[in-house]
């Protein structure tokens, strides 16, 4: 199903489980159904190939900026809400609001064949804005408690220049261990550029 939002300057596709979208006065929502989850456990254990979580994606062009208010209606450990960009089956990450395990954390999770995972910082409450950017082959994620200042999270690569222009960008939702949870996604902002400086909190 292709879903377009007037915020954004491109379509919109689902991709994995039903994650149940819909998109009503500016705000985007999403659904995790139980054990819904993407990530490549880096401790030996063989990957589970029908491990998949509700995304909704599409392929901007250019440099640019991601921007989303993303709040979770946690019931669950690792109940999360996230920013993913998609370079291939095995190249792929997710900026994320997650409950892990006591708190809403930001965190992050780079798959390049197998899943790293990093928290940065909690946040009183159930929301905090997430921001995705591309420039070639670069990749960043930032993340505000107010929207205006930002804490910059992680610089990465996941492929060559061409590789990266190629990716899918959008939303995602998971429920690792829990029975399901809710996600909501509001003052969407695409920026056609880069940040202008990754750490001075623009």
């Amino acid at each position: 199903m292709d879903i377009a939002l007037p915020e954004l300057p491109f379509p919109l596709r689902t991709y994995g489980p039903d994650g149940h979208w819909a998109h009503e006065d500016g705000v985007l929502s999403g659904w995790a159904g139980p054990r819904q989850d993407r990530f490549v456990t880096p401790t030996g254990e063989a990957l589970d190939p029908a491990s998949d979580a509700p995304r909704l994606l599409g392929a901007p062009e250019g440099d640019f900026q991601l921007i989303a208010r993303v709040t979770v209606g946690f019931n669950a450990s690792f109940d999360a809400g996230a920013l993913y960009v998609h370079v291939g089956e095995r190249a792929w990450a997710k900026l994320c609001l997650e409950y892990s395990p006591n708190a809403a954390t930001v965190c992050t999770v780079v798959t390049r064949g197998h899943s790293d995972d990093a928290n940065s910082f909690t946040v009183n409450g159930s929301s905090v804005w997430l921001r995705l950017s591309r420039t070639g082959r670069a990749l960043a994620f930032h993340a505000s408690r107010d929207g205006e200042r930002w804490t910059f999270v992680r610089l990465f690569t996941l492929g060559d220049e061409k590789e990266t222009s190629d990716a899918l960008v959008g939303f995602m939702t998971q429920s690792p261990l829990g029975g399901g949870c809710v996600v909501t996604y509001d003052h969407l902002e695409f920026r056609p550029q880069w940040p202008d400086d990754l750490r001075d909190g623009s």
